[in-house]
């Protein structure tokens, strides 16, 4: 690959250094969530970093960002889009996300340095509300783009404090009656690929600063909603109990079992509880169960398990249990002939790694030719603030992905 220029090298110290305290919290961590405060922030970080590049920055309708780099006389060409989110989980690290937005910018800083001559399009995009942290459901932007999620239901999805996306969207300026599926931004695209950390240890493994992703596991999201009877802690015995928290242990301790009995990896990571009293047995718990795994066969045995476990319990306790699913996204393959572009590029030795993390990179895939690459993750710990990559690998990234777009700039 060739070697980084030391211009972007210096642009990645300072994009990072712009960001490092929007949206971080006392843990280290970062609460970015979609439609709020720090993602405004974030936004507009973006765009004036875009512009200071002398990007055309646009907003499609479904509040996802685009910054575009076209030459001074073009037709119809489509576009290399790259680029990820800028949103967290509940104090996540500063590399998810974030590492490929910066990554992609300084890609263009790069390729202006090299005096790449720009043939066609190169876009830098951000979606819009990938983690779902604040509205429950992930990869929002891309879904509706790609038309992956209808209209209504995303306008009707709320926080939990009762907004629906539909209002924040609004405040932050968006017609959330445009919203869903693009066609003509679709049609603009002639393949994307996503720069992300690794969220695994598969590159330390490995010894390998950069990987290209294969795919995608499937993946989704259920909520169990449990109703039993409020009652006093101190005088209701044991008997007389309908304690849905019960069913709770359950579904912790089977979603375990189930994983390990077909190879796929499921988490308790959410529960609220009402009405969240010390000394009171609750009224009703709602708990949410990630479930993955490398094929659908898999993933579906394990819920299944999970969910009939839960259910004698529920019958046992005399409690009622409701089994939704909110959202679920069918395995993934990357598009094979990005696959052999990046390894003819990059080197045929670069390790290929497929990925149990959802990405939007993964949501596009089903409309466009896709690809993704990893940075290492020093550590192998994401969704949290000891996340971390070092700088030396990041470049790499970047190197990376900037050999990719030149490669596909070439008549």
């Amino acid at each position: 690959m060739t070697a980084l220029s030391a211009e972007a090298a210096a642009s990645f110290d300072a994009l990072w250094s712009q960001i490092s305290v929007i949206g971080r919290s006392s843990t280290g961590g970062y609460r970015r969530f979609a439609w709020t405060a720090s993602d405004a922030a974030m936004r507009e970080w973006f765009i004036g970093a875009a512009r200071d590049r002398g990007l055309d920055v646009q907003t499609d309708r479904n509040g996802n960002l685009w910054a575009w780099w076209r030459p001074d006389a073009h037709g119809d060409e489509r576009a290399f889009v790259t680029g990820s989110h800028l949103d967290s989980v509940p104090d996540g690290g500063a590399f998810d996300g974030p590492l490929g937005v910066i990554g992609a910018l300084c890609a263009v800083d790069e390729l202006k340095a090299r005096g790449v001559r720009l043939r066609k399009p190169v876009a830098v995009t951000v979606f819009a509300d990938e983690e779902g942290a604040r509205f429950g459901l992930a990869c929002v932007g891309s879904r509706l783009m790609t038309g992956g999620l209808e209209p209504d239901r995303a306008r009707a999805l709320t926080d939990e404090d009762g907004i629906s996306l539909a209002a924040a969207m609004t405040s932050a300026g968006v017609d959330v009656a445009a919203i869903g599926r693009d066609d003509e931004l679709l049609r603009c695209i002639e393949l994307f690929v996503e720069l992300h950390i690794e969220q695994g240890r598969a590159l330390v493994d490995s010894d390998a600063a950069v990987g290209i992703g294969t795919g995608v596991w499937p993946h989704g999201r259920w909520r169990f909603s449990i109703s039993g009877r409020a009652d006093h802690a101190g005088t209701t015995q044991l008997d007389d109990r309908r304690d849905p928290m019960l069913c709770v242990g359950e579904l912790v301790l089977e979603a375990r079992r189930q994983a390990e009995q077909h190879g796929g990896l499921a988490t308790v990571g959410r529960v609220v509880v009402e009405p969240n009293a010390v000394n009171g047995i609750p009224s009703r718990v709602s708990a949410w169960l990630d479930a993955r795994a490398a094929d659908q066969e898999a993933l579906d045995r394990m819920l299944i398990g999970v969910a009939e476990r839960v259910g004698r319990r529920a019958s046992f306790e005399q409690v009622e249990s409701v089994l939704t699913n909110e959202s679920l996204t069918s395995a993934t393959e990357f598009a094979p002939e990005v696959r052999h572009r990046m390894l003819t590029c990059l080197g045929a030795d670069t390790p290929l790694l497929a990925t149990g993390a959802g990405h939007d990179a993964a949501i596009l895939a089903s409309q466009v030719p896709t690809g993704m690459l990893f940075v290492r993750n020093a550590i192998g710990t994401s969704h949290s603030p000891e996340e971390f990559a070092e700088r030396a690998d990041c470049l790499a990234g970047v190197r990376a992905l900037a050999d990719l777009i030149e490669d596909w700039l070439r008549p």
